[in-house]
């Protein structure tokens, strides 16, 4: 499903409005991180993805409370490690970035900085600036100086083991030149050069044309011949291949840029770490540079601009950090990204191009929605054919219509955005388009509530393309993680009967014999196929204990994604915690309901979609159905940790002297505190600044603890 971008403006949106569309926003950006960073197949350009996390940062800064506790601005970025690999865990997180578009975007960034350290507006903000390479983030872990194990991204925390492919590149040092820290990660980029990439590109064609011949003319031919799009997608390939061999004979580069955790410290500045890592042998960009003030940033980025064409490499931006690391520490993390760095990203590139058709999709929540196929098109060197229309506004607004010339805006990869067309080319006969107001898969009515973007289909259960997508949910990475149930034997599975909601599932075994009569499940398999059935069985069997955080995503209730779902669990700690809470909280004005919106990141969307999922029995069936089936494995207490505030709830009011309040509360998570946003008779501590209000009132009637800002600080081994 894609995310609607409104024709609305942010600020003429209702709460309903803005609560849709940051759950459309927050599963389309979770898809598409999936495909860039695990499946090296991105779904979208960056153009396409940089707009929808700005228009959802708009929509949070606007309905502060409705922001959701799986929001892109907080979710880490990337994917789990695939199957095929061993996972490694981070030291730290590997994360993302914000983006800046504009000088005036990177001078709100500086600004941001100076509020949250509470800086003097005098107070000189020395940055370095580096080119933002296009390849393929890895983590680097040496030991007494010595490279042990090399990781991807995966999903900010845990990322695929690809030591044995990292050692095959020249550039990557065996042995660090003294003196090192006893063990410390370095973060850097894989990629491959333009020039590199035509030549590899050519040999890949040049391969698949024979493997096809061969196979026209009879003979038994391997695995098609994967033709990567651009540099970025040939360099994550080449890395993540399952033979080392094959990566050793790939034209991989690497430059290092960054630091995860070290076990002492390694400069006092970033530009001092940059010549660390020169020192024990590392290639560190070149064009890199320290710049004197937050001022100098606009004409380096406009001097990468024009150079950018000429580089050997692609980039699309650069990157800005801030150059004192002592601030940088204090400033940490908000959600996915660093409060102390910023990605300056270059312009969209365009083209022109047909519009074929407007395909109807429907998602498992049953929106529908529209994606152009057009008459492919070269795009900044690659073969584009589809792109989002978003919603029936959007097309309404554009006025787009089957055989305009559309204008398409790419910034990346495969999928563009259409951002007008060409009136003089329009067809004489053109139509506006009109969009359905039956379901394409069931027939159902489809209808659009008020002061929501998207039109629903009313089918429900007996729609077969949402009870698929559901069970496509349920099963996918990031929720149940069963291998080998992709989308092509999901939709047999149900095709056949035999799977309609997620328990089903867990009781094929019963059908086992009847699947292996299927035509390539075991009749007709082809040697090594015969299993299938076995291992699918297998599969589905070792998922049979999940942790709580996953079963509750893959449940599926809307505006209940991953992060969201990380939270519920963290909070409630058991299936029949959550569950009987839950059925609670279905009572508006309960303590429970309470207890539910006072969860930091939980809004009012998020809190009346759970209780409408609960209130409605056949839900709860079928979760207790499930829960037969599955057992969810408790979340982790953060009681037992070495802090006075972990598993505490805590509450932040008035202002504070020495931090901020958003310095401050990232310290209290850290330290394994609920941060919430009201105070209740479950709130163990309230930290009262100056001018504090009706919190510390109700702290007061409540008998809750209040601590002043020092005594917090004290407390917190600040």
């Amino acid at each position: 499903m894609t995310a609607p971008l409104r024709t609305l403006p942010v600020d003429a949106l209702t709460d309903a409005q803005a609560a849709e569309e940051l759950a459309a926003l927050a599963e389309t950006i979770a898809t598409a991180d999936i495909a860039y960073h695990q499946n090296d197949a991105p779904i979208m350009t960056d153009a396409e993805y940089d707009a929808l996390r700005r228009r959802n940062a708009a929509i949070e800064a606007r309905f502060p409370a409705l922001k959701r506790a799986d929001s892109p601005s907080d979710a880490p970025p990337g994917a789990e490690a695939a199957s095929g690999f061993a996972k490694s865990r981070h030291g730290t997180p590997m994360l993302s970035l914000d983006n800046a578009f504009a000088p005036e975007d990177f001078a709100e960034f500086a600004k941001s900085v100076r509020r949250f350290l509470k800086l003097p507006e005098d107070e000189v903000l020395r940055f370095v600036a580096e080119p933002k390479i296009d390849g393929l983030s890895v983590n680097l872990l040496y030991e007494d100086g010595r490279f042990v194990r090399g990781a991807t991204r995966g999903d900010g925390t845990v990322g695929e083991d690809i030591t044995r492919n990292l050692e095959t590149l020249d550039e990557l040092p065996r042995q660090l030149k003294a003196p090192f820290p006893a063990s410390i990660e370095i973060r850097g980029e894989v990629f491959m050069t333009k020039a590199d990439f035509l030549f590899f590109r050519d040999e890949q064609q040049r391969l698949h044309e024979e493997r096809e011949a061969r196979r026209e003319r009879g003979e038994k031919v391997g695995e098609a011949i994967r033709i990567p799009a651009n540099p970025r997608n040939a360099a994550a390939g080449s890395l993540r291949q399952l033979d080392p061999s094959i990566t050793a004979r790939r034209p991989l580069k690497l430059f290092a840029y960054a630091q995860g955790v070290s076990s002492e410290p390694v400069a006092d500045t970033h530009s001092g770490y940059l010549k660390a890592l020169e020192r024990w042998g590392f290639q560190v960009n070149p064009l890199s540079r320290s710049l004197p003030d937050e001022h100098a940033a606009e004409a380096f980025q406009a001097e990468m601009a024009t150079q950018r064409a000429g580089l050997a490499y692609d980039i699309d931006g650069v990157v800005y950090k801030l150059d004192r690391l002592d601030w940088q520490s204090r400033l940490g993390f908000v959600g996915r990204a660093p409060r102390w760095a910023i990605a300056w990203k270059f312009p969209a590139e365009q083209a022109m191009t047909v519009l074929q058709e407007i395909q109807i999709q429907v998602g498992r929540t049953g929106a529908l929605t529209p994606r152009a196929v057009m008459q492919p098109v070269n795009v900044g060197g690659v073969m584009v054919q589809h792109a989002t229309l978003h919603n029936e506004d959007e097309i309404a607004r554009k006025d787009v219509r089957l055989g305009d010339t559309v204008i398409l805006q790419r910034a990346g990869d495969v999928i563009p955005q259409i951002i007008g067309i060409v009136l003089e080319k329009r067809p004489a006969d053109s139509q506006p388009f009109t969009f359905p107001d039956r379901c394409p898969a069931c027939g159902s009515h489809a209808i659009r509530p008020e002061g929501e973007v998207v039109r629903r289909c009313t089918g429900g259960l007996i729609c077969p393309a949402q009870t698929v997508e559901r069970l496509k949910h349920f099963v996918s990475r990031n929720a149940m993680d069963i291998e080998g149930l992709g989308e092509e034997n999901i939709i047999k599975l149900h095709e056949e009967g035999l799977v309609n909601s997620p328990a089903d599932i867990f009781r094929l075994h019963g059908h086992a014999d009847r699947m292996r009569q299927w035509e390539g499940w075991g009749k007709g398999a082809k040697a090594g196929a015969t299993r299938k059935v076995s291992n699918l069985l297998a599969a589905i069997d070792s998922r049979r204990a999940v942790p709580l955080e996953r079963f509750i995503f893959a449940l599926g209730i809307r505006r209940i994604g991953a992060q969201n779902a990380k939270l519920l669990a963290r909070h409630y700690h058991s299936l029949r915690h959550w569950r009987e809470k839950m059925l609670a909280a279905t009572t508006v004005g309960s303590e429970a309901r309470e207890e539910l919106g006072s969860i930091q990141g939980i809004g009012p969307a998020i809190a009346t979609e759970l209780a409408e999922f609960f209130a409605e029995k056949r839900n709860r069936d079928a979760l207790d159905d499930l829960a037969r089936e599955v057992t969810p494995e408790d979340a982790a207490d953060f009681s037992d940790q070495d802090s006075a505030f972990a598993g505490k709830v805590v509450v932040f009011t008035g202002t504070l002297e020495q931090t901020s309040r958003d310095e401050a509360e990232a310290v209290a998570e850290r330290l394994g505190a609920k941060v919430t946003k009201s105070v209740s008779k479950k709130t163990d501590f309230v930290i009262i600044g100056a001018d504090a209000g009706s919190k510390a009132k109700k702290a007061a009637e409540l008998g809750v603890r209040t601590l002043t800002e020092a005594e917090w600080r004290e407390m917190a081994g600040l």
